[in-house]
């Protein structure tokens, strides 16, 4: 089974690298033939040496003179071929850098594009830790082999070059260097079943260390206000460890072949040493051909062991390509149409006919039908989870319907060109996320807005005031996630994100709970009276929130029970009527028992 999973793990990077090689042909070309270079300049200084030990080194020891032509012959012939090995090695390694790196950054772009196609839906299936590791430490395994792989191919020419002018210098040495080859070939072998499982198992840890880190660091508050400090750690403590020793696990392989790997070849050259000595005493050979062999047999050792690198590197290659692979072969990309989103700047016309929608086996949604007609404020209104946020992910197509269409001035959301519903449409989510930048940053992001522009919003989303009152106005960075404003400030800022963009259909997914209900009802009348009005589609909670819409639509276990205005549900729908008028029942409650024991102290004394 072992040289199942080898073999096959052999012939998926291999076909990994050959997707680099097809991809950087140019670069990878170049880095072969510096490494061809310096294998070749290698051999070359073997002869060097040899020539100069025949004709330099030994009539010095003769007779205590050097010709000064042989001797500067000699130099050149050593100076010349180091400087030409040594642009061999640069002009490798950095082609081979520039190979592993463009192909790394090819797989992180591709895979964020991926993960910015694939609908809300697949998103929901896979931790972020994951993702993040995809697109890091997999896109970096992935390409590893990369770095020694223009080494290990040119220096096939080393091989037989070095072969070649040893087979031709003393056959008989040539044929006793070569014996140890098989072993080495073997051994090789060897190492790379016993590593293979093992370096799989690691790369395959990292990305679990990843995801339990990002995950507890994610929910740090959760964490530390429940007092699971301790318990977080031990969870990271104990994968951690098991990464560990999966690493230390690979490490004792290699610790156990590398050096095995290394004396082969010294063993090799001490064979044609005792062999040459004999073959020198009979006069087979002379002083100059024995230093070659012997010295061309030391330079073979390091291509094999290049060739071992990149084996080595491949485990881990594999298993971060079948991890990237994954996403980019996820299937569930939104598709687009065709038609173009309207230019004109009047409110949309929103249409929900038929929508159904399931997670899983867990049905959110049936025959879902109701309009809201340009320029209207329509309420969504349901006790939790009657699927109002599942909803509004479909009116802002995050996600796509099981059935049923949702349509934007008649068309159906998916028959719009890719972007026509940012242009049109503008969500703001229940869940405020702003970035680690300035607030006109996280305002504008990206879009081509004035400070004019930017302050409008601003005034809309009636924050203008804090903003004006921070340190540097726009240009305060706000931290991470806005951890310097409070979470109604962060709402705010969220909206006039979306409003400065003058959507067309506004959908607000409880975007202002954290706003006082006097702030929530000057920007509801804000944005039903400004110059640009949209059509609004507002999840709500708050009485005074729910009285402001011009229509209500009530949902309960994911279907339109009852809608109309405020004062007409409240009149004939006695769910809707105990749903918003829990929390003033609740009030009267506490105020008629508070009532009745100040009474009963009163009476008892």
């Amino acid at each position: 089974m072992a040289t199942k999973v080898t073999s096959a793990v052999m012939r998926q990077g291999l076909r990994v690298l050959g997707v680099a090689i097809r991809t950087e042909k140019a670069v990878f070309a170049l880095a072969v033939l510096a490494s061809a270079v310096y294998g070749g300049m290698t051999v070359a200084s073997a002869w060097a040496l040899g020539w100069a030990t025949q004709n330099v080194v030994l009539p010095a020891f003769g007779s205590g003179r050097v010709a000064s032509g042989a001797l500067w012959t000699g130099v050149l012939l050593i100076v010349g071929t180091a400087l030409l090995k040594a642009v061999g090695v640069a002009g490798r390694r950095i082609l081979a850098g520039v190979m592993q790196y463009r192909m790394q950054a090819r797989s992180r772009r591709d895979v964020t594009k991926q993960y910015l196609r694939l609908p809300l839906s697949w998103h929901h299936q896979h931790p972020t830790g994951q993702l993040l590791s995809n697109a890091s430490a997999d896109a970096e395994a992935a390409w590893a082999p990369l770095a020694p792989l223009p080494m290990a191919v040119g220096v096939i020419v080393m091989l037989f070059t070095a072969a070649i002018a040893m087979l031709f210098t003393d056959l008989v040495l040539a044929l006793v260097g070569f014996l140890i080859f098989p072993a080495i070939a073997v051994l090789n072998l060897i190492y790379q079943r016993k590593l293979s499982p093992l370096a799989t198992r690691a790369q395959q840890l990292r990305a679990e260390v990843s995801e339990i880190a990002h995950e507890s660091f994610d929910g740090a508050l959760v964490v530390k206000t429940l007092g699971r400090e301790e318990l977080e750690t031990d969870r990271f403590r104990r994968r951690a460890h098991e990464l560990r020793d999966a690493n230390i696990a690979v490490g004792r392989v290699r610790g156990l072949f590398d050096p095995l790997l290394e004396a082969l070849p010294t063993i090799g050259v001490l064979a044609v040493l005792a062999v040459g000595a004999g073959r020198l005493s009979a006069g087979a050979i002379d002083s100059g051909d024995l230093v070659q062999v012997a010295y061309l047999f030391t330079l073979l050792s390091f291509p094999i062991r290049a060739l071992g690198w990149v084996l080595a590197e491949l485990p881990r290659s594999v298993v971060g390509w079948q991890r990237v692979q994954a996403v980019l072969e996820a299937t569930g990309s939104m598709e687009y149409g065709g038609v173009a989103a309207t230019a004109a700047s009047t409110p949309a016309e929103l249409r929900v006919s038929g929508v159904s929608y399931a997670y899983g086996e867990a049905q959110v949604l049936h025959d879902v039908t109701f309009d809201v007609p340009a320029g209207r404020t329509v309420a969504l209104v349901g006790p939790t989870g009657s699927g109002k946020s599942t909803l509004v992910q479909l009116l802002g197509r995050l996600v796509d319907p099981d059935t049923g269409q949702v349509l934007l001035d008649g068309v159906d959301l998916r028959e719009l060109a890719y972007g026509g519903i940012a242009e049109s449409v503008a969500l703001v989510p229940q869940q405020t996320f702003l970035f680690d930048d300035s607030v006109r940053g996280n305002i504008a992001l990206g879009l081509e807005a004035s400070d004019e522009d930017v302050w409008a919003a601003l005034r809309l989303a009636q924050a203008d005031g804090f903003v004006a009152r921070l340190g540097d106005g726009l240009d305060t960075r706000i931290g991470e996630r806005g951890a310097t404003l409070s979470g109604g400030q962060r709402q705010r800022l969220a909206l006039a994100r979306a409003v400065v963009r003058r959507p067309r259909l506004l959908i607000l997914d409880d975007a202002t709970s954290s706003v006082d209900p006097q702030v929530e009802a000057k920007i509801l009348y804000g944005l039903r009276d400004a110059a640009e009005a949209s059509t609004v589609v507002v999840v709500a909670y708050r009485m005074a929130t729910i009285a402001l819409a011009d229509e209500v639509v009530f949902l309960d276990h994911g279907r339109v029970v009852d809608r109309g205005t405020h004062e007409e549900l409240l009149e004939r729908c006695e769910g809707y009527r105990n749903l918003v008028t829990a929390y003033e029942r609740e009030e009267a409650e506490r105020a008629a028992i508070d009532l009745q024991a100040e009474e009963e102290e009163g009476v008892s004394a």
